[in-house]
């Protein structure tokens, strides 16, 4: 098989909930958001919105939003997630929001056609793009983005997605292993396996 640059960078690529405070470029950011705009989207309606913060404050404010929602959930979770929540080290803090110079809220327009789906597709082409300028981040979703809306004044029509806190990464867990491509591949049919 052949190797390409978009599957090398995919394979380096892995989530970081710790980051160096270092500085991150502006433009490095939109270049990553540019090459979110070039992704496929239902009925071409390009449902995507970003709001970029870089305001100390602002991130504290959308950090303690975000806590309040996990602590409600924490505390309903039982049984195999909270044991694998617990298994993996997470918890209602996320520092990450706060720690990362840069968050990018992504939104979807609620009612642009499969907006959800096609919104996922350009915040896969953000998560390469950062990957080859070197930077980091995870896809956060919010338990409860209320707060996170009022605070950034999004319009009753947007949905938040995700959250994205970009930056350097300062994180030593390794990748979490994937899947190869024959393991979740058939050819013609599901009981026939690529070899």
């Amino acid at each position: 098989m052949r190797e390409s640059s978009v599957l090398e960078l995919a394979r380096r690529r892995k989530t970081v909930r710790k980051f160096l405070s270092d500085p991150v470029s502006l433009m490095d950011v939109l270049l990553a958001l540019e090459a979110a705009c070039q992704a496929p989207s239902g009925a071409n309606a390009q449902p995507w919105r970003f709001v970029i913060v870089t305001d100390p404050n602002k991130k504290r404010r959308i950090r303690e939003e975000c806590e309040k929602g996990e602590r409600k959930f924490y505390s309903k979770v039982r049984g195999e997630l909270k044991e694998w929540l617990l298994s993996k080290g997470f918890s209602w803090k996320k520092p990450f929001l706060e720690e990362a110079p840069i968050l990018v809220l992504v939104f979807s327009e609620k009612r642009a056609p499969h907006s959800t789906r096609s919104v996922w597709l350009a915040i896969g082409y953000i998560l390469l793009a950062l990957e080859e300028l070197g930077l980091g981040t995870v896809t956060y979703t919010p338990s409860d983005p209320k707060g996170v809306l009022d605070e950034v004044k999004a319009p009753k029509e947007n949905r938040l997605e995700a959250i994205l806190p970009i930056g350097v990464s300062a994180d030593e867990k390794l990748k979490e292993p994937r899947l190869g491509v024959k393991e979740v591949s058939f050819l013609n049919y599901w009981e026939n396996p690529i070899s």
